[in-house]
């Protein structure tokens, strides 16, 4: 469970970026900002980010930054072991808009990612550290991952399905409907090495936004005001046009889905992980989506036994209840290191937002702190140890002394 390090901590020192204390803070200031000749050039903060004390720039053309990095935030000793003295976060890239859903291509020597409002897959290229558009139609994908044999398997909301990405360039649907009824819009999604996959299937993503709402009286268009066939040839062509129950669910080998967890045991479900031995599961519950509906989740991770990846689940209990400092933070995705320590993307207020690194009996350990709340992250690098983060319009990267758990 997060525990309060400075209850009497107040907004307006939030801002600041005060929580976390850091030796950051006692450093001279940075340097006033480049000559107006040099300004549009970069794509660093303007004005600078105050999260960090002193503020610090971001992008291609900002200044070196300090080391050890002052928004890499060490809460319990053992994080120490996890990060390197001189590694610094980077933002590499600036321009999305909503993105989500990061996985590591090991044969591609990629990072896929999706932009869940504009319908594009992205690429960061390792070699050259570009960033291309690799799918220029997603369908609204949001969260995606690379099966044990390589291939792309991504949850596209537009139209409330699970597709995998064959070698030869074809699509499967993995799931579409369960017990006759059209999903939801599907989230998150992972693949365990025995053939199945594992997804949530949350009510939130039937949006204008990041897909489409329901016909009229559907749950995410209950009065009909929302004029749910506008922009999009396919709306209501391909894929449902009313909400079922939330769900997270299991797909086999042989193409048989099975719940894993109902909306009664976990309403809104969201980020999902295995830990590395695969004997236990993770699952973020989300709180009400502003203005896209969904239930009342209770914005917690909860943790479940696994017995050879047999159902029903068991040992159901929470692993943090994500409060820190007297604020209710916002979980969305999460991933496992070969450790077992969970690196979880977080929403809140400004100074507090980024990622939270609980170690295996559900302990904070570490932060790094971002200027905008992290939707979902992944390890990615040759060796499976940087971090990228998907914050807002953002992807940043971090090295790391741990490597992904996970086959993406």
């Amino acid at each position: 469970m997060v525990t309060s390090l400075r209850n009497g901590l107040v907004r307006r020192n939030v801002l600041k970026g005060l929580s976390g204390l850091s030796a950051g803070l006692l450093l001279p200031p940075v340097r006033a900002q480049a000559s107006a000749a040099n300004a549009g050039a970069a794509s660093t903060a303007v004005p600078p980010d105050v999260t960090t004390q002193p503020p610090r720039q971001w992008g291609a053309d900002a200044p070196p930054s300090y080391a050890p990095d002052p928004d890499v935030v060490v809460i319990d000793r053992s994080f120490r072991d996890l990060v390197s003295g001189n590694a610094t976060i980077h933002r590499v890239w600036n321009a999305g808009t909503w993105i989500e859903g990061p996985a590591w291509s090991a044969e591609g020597r990629y990072l896929l990612f999706s932009d869940t409002v504009t319908s594009r897959q992205y690429r960061y290229l390792w070699e050259t550290g570009e960033v291309t558009v690799f799918r220029p139609e997603s369908y609204h994908s949001n969260g995606n991952t690379f099966d044990y044999v390589g291939r792309q398997i991504s949850c596209e909301h537009f139209l409330r399905r699970v597709v995998r990405w064959e070698h030869d360039g074809s699509v499967h649907v993995m799931a579409d409907h369960f017990e006759g009824r059209p999903l939801n819009s599907p989230n998150d999604v992972i693949a365990h090495p025995d053939g199945s996959i594992w997804f949530t299937d949350p009510g939130y993503g039937d949006s204008v936004a990041e897909g489409h709402a329901d016909a009229a009286g559907g749950e995410a268009n209950p009065d009909g005001r929302i004029r749910w066939r506008v922009g999009e040839e396919l709306i209501g062509a391909v894929g449902g046009m009313h909400k079922q129950s939330d769900h997270t669910f299991r797909v086999d080998p042989s193409g048989r889905i099975d719940v894993v967890l109902t909306q009664e045991q976990l309403p809104n479900p969201n980020g999902l992980c295995f830990s590395p031995d695969f004997s236990h599961l993770y699952v973020i519950s989300t709180g009400r989506q502003s203005g896209a509906g969904g239930h009342d989740g209770d914005l917690s991770v909860h943790e479940f036994d696994l017995h050879k990846q047999e159902l029903p689940l068991s040992n159901p209990r929470l692993f943090t209840n994500m409060r820190f400092e007297g604020v209710q933070m916002i979980p969305d995705g999460l991933k496992a290191d070969i450790y077992g320590n969970l690196w979880c993307g977080v929403g809140g207020p400004l100074g507090l937002c980024g990622v939270f690194v609980f170690n295996p009996e559900g302990h904070l350990i570490g932060r790094i702190r971002l200027p905008h709340g992290v939707s979902n992250l992944a390890f990615g690098g040759p060796k499976r140890d940087w971090l990228f983060m998907c914050a807002g319009e953002s992807l940043y990267r971090l090295q790391v002394n741990t490597q992904g758990a996970g086959p993406a």
